[in-house]
């Protein structure tokens, strides 16, 4: 059995070799796959079943190519020698081992610096950041950095993994990294788009404009920062679209999620109103809500009154301002909207909205008539009041038999 196998080495350890490759290269896609999907998609027991299955081939394959190792350099007879295939044992000792030994020192150095980076980025941006920033920033700051060291990093192991292969097989690299200085110009002079990229895509990073799972707007689209590397970001808008967006297009990035974020509404009321009776309304409802027991995570500090923003067309607007947590503003906006409607209905508060009179014909001058339930001057012609909606034609019955 050891003599068959010993024979036959040479394949089981290319064999065993490009499984080995594969499985590592398709565990990571898949890894990374799964890391894009929403918690709630992700199916964890099968990801744990396919990550045994991932390591029981990679050990199964690491034996065996040690094995085959073991085979070839002990053999007596040769390897193969039933196909005088000799000169493949002479050459993989002489330079497949090497070749191997490129790859596999490639491979640990960038499971290595994928296992360490992490730790180093996390403790060089806590201490930049210390004080200055939220734990979120801390977390898509760290996550963004990471990534394009990583990224890198893969690059340039690669890169210099193939030259030293190359430069075992024989071949002279000196005439090839000439050739790659006078490609790397011509390519600078015909792709300059592409690099101004990677120069945008530098100091995005470098001046930290932006990070994954920020929401931005940037070359007039907004959403949610899915990935940003050197060449272009990736945005994610409202309605699930995912664009694409070169790092040179971006001439303005506005971050809507740095540190802290803002309540900014206006609120229209009624000329006729009081307004500090309005204001004591606002801010009462500013204050109830940061008391929430669930919107109390969010906010900072409670909504209120700023200032009479503007004298409108149809009434007076309000301008009201409150600090809250990243992201949240457009949830504590909403519900603001919701308790200060509840409490301007409760309190007798008008919100006023437009109003637009139709004259048919010759323009005469009309009769009104004063509703008995809420003093609203109607036309004479209306059945029903315009602001409460209670029938005239019947107070005006009732007000003749009083009469």
């Amino acid at each position: 059995m050891w003599d068959w196998f010993a024979v036959n080495s040479i394949w089981f350890l290319t064999a065993a070799a490009a499984l080995f490759i594969l499985t590592v290269i398709f565990r990571n896609m898949f890894r990374d796959r799964i890391a894009k999907l929403k918690p709630e998609l992700r199916d964890t027991r099968g990801k744990r079943i396919l990550q045994r299955v991932a390591l029981v081939i990679i050990y199964l394959s690491a034996i065996l190519t040690l094995m085959s190792f073991i085979a070839i350099i002990i053999s007596q007879e040769g390897t193969m020698a039933n196909v005088n295939l000799e000169a493949i044992q002479e050459w993989l000792l002489s330079h497949g081992l090497i070749i191997i030994a490129y790859i596999a020192v490639a491979y640990f150095i960038y499971r290595v610096i994928k296992m360490f980076i992490p730790r180093l980025v996390c403790s060089f941006v806590k201490s930049s950041g210390k004080g200055r920033h939220s734990k979120s920033w801390f977390d898509k700051r760290t996550k963004t950095v990471n990534n394009m060291i990583i990224w890198i990093s893969a690059i340039v192991i690669g890169v210099v993994t193939f030259f030293l292969i190359l430069s075992e097989l024989g071949q002279d690299i000196t005439p090839l990294l000439a050739s790659a200085g006078i490609v790397g110009v011509a390519l600078a002079l015909g792709a300059q788009t592409m690099v101004k990229d990677f120069l945008a895509g530098m100091f995005i990073l470098l001046e930290d404009q932006y990070n994954v799972g920020d929401t931005v707007k940037i070359a007039g689209i907004a959403g949610a920062v899915e990935e940003v590397n050197l060449r272009r970001t990736i945005l994610r808008d409202l309605d699930g679209i995912v664009h694409t967006i070169p790092n040179s297009s971006i001439t303005t990035a506005s971050n809507y999620t740095r540190d802290l974020a803002r309540v900014n509404l206006d609120v229209p009321v009624a000329y006729g109103e009081n307004l500090d009776k309005v204001f004591g309304v606002i801010n009462r409802v500013g204050r109830e809500l940061a008391a929430d027991p669930y919107f109390s995570k969010l906010i900072k500090t409670p909504p209120q009154v700023l200032r009479v923003q503007k004298f409108a067309d149809s009434g007076i607007e309000i301008r009201i301002l409150g600090d809250v947590r990243p992201s949240m503003q457009w949830e504590v906006t909403g519900e603001l909207r919701k308790r200060l409607k509840k409490a301007f209905d409760e309190t007798g508060i008008e919100i006023p909205w437009p109003h637009v009179k139709v004259f048919q014909g010759e323009n005469k001058k009309e009769e009104y008539v004063r509703c008995e339930s809420c003093s609203f001057s109607n036309p004479k012609s209306n059945q029903f009041c315009g602001k409460c909606g209670a029938d005239l034609q019947i107070q005006a019955e009732q007000q003749q038999q009083v009469d």
